[in-house]
């Protein structure tokens, strides 16, 4: 799937802006032919959760309404246009000048829906229709209810399966983008490198839909001059002295496709891409045949009145505040990112783990190891559980939108799921093999594992190129108490290296809710004190393990989740608050990680 963009041949209209928006109380009958009866705007794009001052808005589960208008110029309605999502979060059915024209289910991934047939000669009225809710059919899983009153209206109730607040809505861009008719459909980049002569063979594959005379296929490198040219849907260009892509240091050269018809350009794409070689081999991450080791984060988009929606400049400074420690990736927990911040990660250096939103498949989140005993451990999870036809959704989606995207090095297909259950096996095993039939890059594939899930529980590890593991001995475990926390963590990890010696072992979470400004003269949990400790603790451990590759901390901001009792104005494990101020944490963690190279560090 091709971002949008403008080109020769494409032009872009943005629908960003104030939407007409409603909650739908189910009283009376929406009727999206007619104007949405509201005077209320949200912007657009954003949750639209943080943007009131009304706590029944904000806790709403059921359906919202929003709506826009839009004028195509005249120039245009020859052209092919194309109306896209970037998400619409979690369900859509949208319809244009009161015509359903498509339905879309998934709240992470972009969809789109070709509108010549719908549209007025003058405005055009877009209406959406949205669904927040989540069940056990859904991804992420949530706990859904509901009951009738004594009118016959329904109360809808979602308890989530998952840590963090359930932000719906328009939460990224929507545009329109036009082609002609006959026009490239998608672009897919195969770098495969020679890094012994420093050379590459870049295969490009391009989809069109309908006729060309001739396709012609131009590399760019990151100056704007031609390094190689040939033609055909399927073209191989060999580059030699290549700018390979390395953490930290991005190189992006630019595969320009254009056809042709009657020597005359009929439609232009450009696709920008980066050369590296991932490779994991006897214990080790390798990028461009070097070890590397993770220096980063697990994080949320989630920032304040944004909720969850898109915010480029907080994406900027996230960045640039992770490059200034010395952090070199993040995984995209536990859903997909905006494509933007993809595009953002190519051009910074970004390593990414890219993470579908499969969180919450788990019939219980609890941390009592002694249930697991039995080797035949059995919860439930995979006879409750009926994401599997969602699951290959968004696989597939996901992997259509980022596929070329240099800072994509591994995919992660789940986030702390009951893979210490009988049957899970059985679940994931399909979705693995579906990733990596999908996948033109052949990336590593791994899952985040909860902490029931151990080297000898886990009955999926065989599945995984890379062991990735969410952990919290000192904190869920044993709270406060880290030379317990010391021990636990040095005997799993040896355990893993010992059992499963050609897999690389990395930490995806590890952490301690932290309230800024409290302090502690005895180390507290929750102080500022104790969350440098527990993070030297957990360091001290990584140095020891050879086949230990990298740690991605829990988390790198402060986020909202639901209330509750364990959780005061969201979650407080950030080394960042919300607002992106430092907690005592951040110095430790900038002096380790500067010191440790990403590429060449721990060489087997």
């Amino acid at each position: 799937m091709l971002y949008p963009i403008t080109t020769a041949s494409r032009t872009l209209l943005d629908l960003s802006g104030l939407w007409k928006f409603m909650i739908d109380r189910e009283v009376q009958p929406i009727d999206p032919k007619q104007p949405l009866p509201t005077e209320t705007v949200i912007s657009v794009p954003a949750s639209f959760n943080d943007q009131t001052a009304s706590q029944e808005i904000r806790e709403h589960v059921g359906y919202v309404w929003y709506e826009t208008n839009f004028r195509i110029a005249n120039p245009l309605r020859d052209q092919r246009l194309v109306l896209r999502f970037g998400s619409a979060t979690h369900e859509a059915w949208v319809y244009l000048n009161g015509q359903k024209i498509t339905h879309h289910k998934g709240g992470f991934t972009p969809f789109e829906v070709v509108i010549n047939d719908y549209l007025n000669d003058d405005n055009n009225r877009l209406t959406v229709k949205l669904s927040n809710m989540l069940d056990k059919t859904t991804l992420p899983v949530g706990n859904y209810s509901e009951s009738t009153d004594e009118n016959g209206h329904i109360t809808r109730r979602l308890d989530e399966n998952f840590d963090f607040f359930n932000y719906a809505g328009l939460q990224r861009p929507v545009k329109i983008y036009s082609t002609p008719q006959d026009y490239i459909q998608d672009i897919t980049v195969v770098p495969e490198v020679d890094l012994a002569h420093s050379s590459a063979t870049v295969r490009v594959n391009t989809q069109v839909a309908g006729h060309f005379d001739q396709l012609k296929v131009t590399l760019l490198d990151q100056a704007g001059q031609s390094v190689a040219e040939a033609s055909g849907t399927t073209a191989d260009l060999t580059l030699a002295n290549v700018h390979l892509w390395q953490p930290l240091h991005a190189y992006l050269y630019t595969a320009k496709v254009t056809g042709f018809r009657n020597n005359e350009i009929v439609d232009t794409y450009s696709e920008l891409f980066g050369i590296r070689k991932i490779e994991v081999k006897a214990g080790q991450f390798l990028i461009n045949g070097q070890p590397f080791y993770f220096k980063g984060f697990g994080k949320h988009e989630d920032t304040y009145v944004h909720g969850r929606g898109f915010n480029e400049p907080v994406n900027v400074l996230d960045l640039s505040l992770m490059k200034s420690m010395g952090a070199n990736s993040f995984r995209t927990s536990h859903y997909p990112y905006s494509e933007e911040m993809m595009r953002l990660c190519d051009r910074e250096g970004i390593v990414v783990i890219d993470e579908t939103p499969a969180v919450g498949l788990i019939d219980s989140f609890n941390f009592d190891l002694s249930v697991l005993e039995s080797d035949d451990f059995e919860d439930g999870t995979w006879k409750t559980m009926k994401t599997a036809a969602a699951h290959q959704q968004v696989i597939r989606e996901i992997m259509a939108r980022d596929k070329n995207h240099a800072c994509v090095v591994m995919w992660s297909i789940a986030n702390e799921a009951a893979t210490y259950s009988k049957g899970a096996h059985d679940y994931f095993k399909p979705l693995f093999d579906l990733a990596r039939k999908l996948d033109p890059q052949k990336r590593p594939c791994t899952y985040t594992s909860i902490m029931m899930a151990n080297p000898r529980t886990d009955k999926c590890v065989d599945l995984v190129d890379v062991i990735a593991l969410n952990r919290y001995y000192g904190w869920y475990v044993g709270n406060g108490d880290l030379k317990a926390a010391e021990k636990a963590t040095r005997d799993e990890l040896l355990a893993y290296q010992a059992k499963f010696p050609d897999k690389p072992i990395m930490y995806t979470e590890y952490g301690a809710d932290t309230v800024a400004g409290l302090h502690s003269n005895y180390d507290e949990p929750f102080s500022e004190e104790f969350q440098e400790d527990y993070y030297r603790m957990a360091s001290k451990v990584f140095d020891e393990v050879p086949h230990f590759v990298g740690e991605q901390l829990w988390n790198f901001a402060d986020f909202q989740t639901k209330f509750g009792i364990q959780r005061v104005q969201g979650n407080k494990k950030g080394i960042f608050t919300r607002a992106r101020e430092p907690k005592m944490a951040v110095r430790y963690l900038k002096d380790r990680w500067v010191r440790i190279p990403s590429l060449g560090y721990k060489k087997l």
